[in-house]
């Protein structure tokens, strides 16, 4: 099996081609979408198969299983705890609509740990990656979470899942409950760039109810990089959906103390 690093490198080089192929497109047909039948608020564009075909191809050569957003589990022969965790686009409303940040991400877990992530911010043109005892490091330049540990001094990213159903009062209830002890409150519409902003400190905390763990997956591996600390559990029946919540370890023991 490969070494770390040579899958890390993997990753990077992944990612980069990936996100290369998608500064070059000046037409519109990659940006073309239709809504999902099963989440009617979530959209599937062209480019979300695109990418997802190409980075997949490029990480099998690594004979790991593969998680990817749009196709599913793809098992290998290998009895492996290590697998790939691949979202071809994050953020894609906002891709298409050129509205906000988007990004092109893959992890590498160890069953539920993860190793490392590796994202690109198609918005800043950046390339961050980071794991736990890695750190954490945007286009060679290392970051780190803040340290403040008071909620009602910090920022928190969040939105709202298309699995959420804000229609439903005790949903509003609960996230009114959760960001209402913050100073600020974000949405940026891309997980993966609430994460960074966690990860470099420009944000204290991100949060997320009913989140797919391809969204999350590289940018919690990069905050615990960037000496930050996360706690995931699995939200309803749906298999890959959790609550998500990751800050600096202080807020985030702040958070539990005051729970």
């Amino acid at each position: 099996m490969p070494e770390i690093d040579v899958l890390l490198d993997l990753a990077k080089s992944t990612v980069t081609q990936a996100a290369q192929r998608l500064l070059d497109q000046t037409g519109s047909a990659e940006r073309q979408y239709v809504h999902s039948t099963a989440h009617p608020k979530e959209i599937k564009a062209i480019i979300d198969s695109v990418m997802d075909e190409q980075i997949v191809r490029a990480l099998s050569v690594s004979e790991l299983s593969i998680l990817s957003e749009e196709c599913g589990l793809i098992a290998s022969h290998h009895r492996s705890s290590l697998r790939f965790i691949v979202d071809p686009l994050d953020g894609t409303f906002n891709y298409v609509k050129g509205l906000g940040p988007s990004a092109i991400c893959v992890a590498l877990w160890e069953d539920e740990r993860p190793v490392f992530g590796v994202i690109y911010s198609l918005l800043e043109r950046t390339l961050t990656w980071g794991g736990l005892g890695l750190g954490a490091f945007v286009d060679g330049r290392r970051i780190s979470v803040s340290d403040t540990s008071v909620r009602a001094l910090a920022s928190i990213c969040t939105g709202f899942p298309v699995r959420v159903d804000m229609d439903h009062e005790r949903s509003m209830q609960t996230f009114w409950h959760m960001v209402k002890p913050y100073a600020k409150v974000r949405m940026f519409g891309s997980a993966a760039a609430s994460l960074l902003h966690v990860a470099r400190g420009s944000a204290d905390a991100y949060s997320e109810s009913r989140i797919m763990l391809w969204d999350v997956a590289a940018g919690i591996a990069i905050v615990q990089g960037a000496g930050g600390a996360y706690v995931m559990k699995q939200a309803g029946d749906e298999e890959w959906c959790y609550e998500v919540f990751a800050s600096n370890p202080a807020l985030l023991a702040s958070c539990a103390g005051e729970a």
